[in-house]
């Protein structure tokens, strides 16, 4: 046989393989998957709460590992919902699937009648998940065109990334863009986005706005703290997403509620992308928080609707009840960022509750 014929079937042979590994590849890879394990530390008998259930990656690794564990499953995106029933199902009385955001939980935990400090384990996984990103119509990712909607549960009345663009006024969008995104020309987008309703431009799906950005300013050239590529409209994405799900301040209400319900010694672990939502949870471990909130935005930014005892329990707060279990924060391996490289920017703590 000669060369080009054993070329052809190495090519081949690759593509099968290939294919084949897509079909079984799963809709999100868990990060930081054997951290968690670690440092969540689950035991027979032990009642835990998955924040962000996704896909449920981080529940079946812990399922894996202790099987006689009972988990509630929270997400506010109906489709990681479905994901939690499926998993029920081969899970009886196992997992219990719960729709709605942090500041939700209290609400849905009444019926399961569970009582203050008595929950083992807390995770956190902040953020936007996998098959989020790679569903075009959810319009998160700014490569792959869609309509510019952004918001994690999608059967909310909440307004969508294109109500925000073509409602808030100037002062609004330079906050947001300021703030959540940290885009140092957040005044000058703003101001632009603006002009562009005059001249009856449509910034309505994930590419229109990408582009609309790009010719502000180039993405030629640009790269991000760590010497990668970063597109121009990166940060005008992240601030609208951020703001749309009002993600910091859920965050915040999340961890208030996480202390309100772990036991002593109980373990809350959170993964964080981004140093906004990594700020959040060292000020919480630092127990900096008296006459804060999450953001430095005013309350006009802020949903009241959502608000869970936010403003008296904060300020009540004079000491962390938390202890790091490590002592610089936890990144994932060279090897887990090889296999999935969105998992490059996480940082992991795990704290313990000590009162």
């Amino acid at each position: 046989m000669n060369n080009f014929k054993v070329a052809r079937l190495l090519n081949a042979s690759c593509r099968f393989y290939c294919t084949e590994i897509q079909k079984v590849k799963p809709p999100h890879i868990p990060v930081m998957a054997n951290e968690t394990l670690k440092y969540l530390k689950p035991s027979p008998g032990d009642t835990i709460i998955d924040m962000t259930f996704g896909a449920g990656g981080h529940t079946k690794k812990i399922l894996e590992a202790v099987p006689d564990v009972k988990i509630f499953a929270l997400d506010r995106d109906i489709t990681a919902i479905k994901y939690a029933e499926e998993l029920a199902s081969q899970y009886p009385n196992q997992i219990i699937p719960l729709h709605g955001k942090f500041s939700d939980l209290p609400q849905l935990l009444k019926p399961h009648k569970i009582k203050k400090y008595s929950i083992d384990g807390i995770l956190f996984d902040f953020g936007v998940s996998s098959m989020q990103f790679d569903t075009p119509s959810r319009g998160f990712m700014l490569s792959k065109d869609g309509p510019l909607d952004m918001r994690m549960d999608k059967l909310s009345n909440e307004p969508t990334a294109a109500d925000v663009l073509e409602r808030a006024d100037e002062r609004d969008l330079y906050h947001i863009l300021k703030y959540y995104g940290e885009e140092k020309r957040a005044r000058k987008i703003a101001r632009a986005i603006v002009e562009a309703r005059y001249c009856f431009r449509s910034l309505k799906t994930t590419h229109e706005l990408a582009k609309f950005i790009d010719a502000l300013y180039p993405s030629e050239g640009s790269h991000d703290g760590l010497g990668r590529f970063q597109h121009s409209a990166t940060k005008t994405f992240q601030a609208l997403r951020i703001f749309v799900n009002n993600e910091l301040n859920e965050i915040n209400h999340g961890i208030v509620i996480a202390d309100k319900l772990l036991k002593i010694n109980g373990r809350l672990v959170t993964i964080s992308f981004h140093s906004l939502e990594d700020t959040i949870v060292k000020r919480h471990l630092s127990g900096n928080l008296t006459g804060t909130v999450a953001n430095q935005l005013p309350l006009r930014y802020s949903n009241p609707g959502i608000v869970f005892e936010s403003k008296e329990v904060i300020e009540n707060l004079t000491q962390s009840p938390w202890l790091m279990l490590h002592k610089h924060v936890l990144l994932p391996t060279d090897e887990e960022i090889y296999e999935n490289p969105r998992c490059r920017s996480a940082k992991m703590r795990a704290l313990v509750k000590i009162k």
